[in-house]
């Protein structure tokens, strides 16, 4: 803690006698969820506050939240949800030096009174039928018990991956793979004539400036 001769220095950012004031923490948190590094963050709060945030001091602050991570990916779950999205998204992230592609398995639950709610994320290095199987199986022992309406991609194996685990729920296909499957079987020539047709076609779309609008 700095000394004056009055004593009457009072620090803004880092009050007397504390290592840290809570909204730094939150914001240092938050530039690291966001993906900065810790001298992004430190020169951040250099240029904001003033003082240095070394990487031990980032750590032990980002490790805070484990705990709450760890009590989310485990929490109850409702009995049971009307609608599920399941989707595997993937993206780039940094990992000993190198950048590697990971999946993140997402599932958004609609709730019986039509709120979202985010069940749960997995990751993994591919996207695959039989980890979409495990994660459902997670959800089970969470406490699902059913599912109404399944909506997922044209991923291979993943509908009798749903039906193992839940039997009864109905697994339905996004719009844009839907169109996709139906017009794998139609010849290449035609294609775009059952898609846009001379005006309308039979999904309601129509071709304006080289894009396709639905109706």
């Amino acid at each position: 803690m700095p000394r004056d001769r009055n004593a009457d220095f009072e620090p803004v950012a880092v009050k007397k006698y504390e290592t840290v004031e809570s909204g730094v923490e939150e914001k240092i948190i938050s530039m690291y969820a966001k993906g900065m590094t810790t001298r992004d963050i430190n020169a951040h709060m250099q240029d904001i506050y003033g003082f240095d945030v070394s990487s031990s001091m980032i750590s032990a602050i980002t490790d805070k939240v484990q705990p709450l991570v760890r009590e989310w990916q485990v929490r109850p779950l409702n009995a049971l949800y009307p609608i599920v999205y399941l989707d595997g998204i993937f993206f780039k992230v940094r990992s000993e030096g190198k950048i590697l592609t990971k999946c993140s398995y997402t599932i958004l639950g609609i709730t019986q009174d039509g709120m979202k709610e985010l069940l749960g994320i997995w990751l993994a290095e591919s996207e695959g039928a039989k980890f979409w199987m495990g994660v459902l199986n997670e959800l089970q022992n969470r406490g699902v018990k059913d599912i109404l309406i399944t909506c997922v991609d044209g991923l291979a194996g993943f509908p009798d991956a749903i039906k193992a685990v839940f039997p009864n729920a109905e697994v339905q296909q996004c719009i844009v793979h839907q169109v996709r499957n139906t017009i794998k079987y139609i010849p290449p020539q035609t294609q775009e004539t059952f898609l846009y047709g001379s005006q309308k076609n039979i999904f309601g779309a129509d071709r304006r400036g080289g894009s396709c609008r639905l109706g």
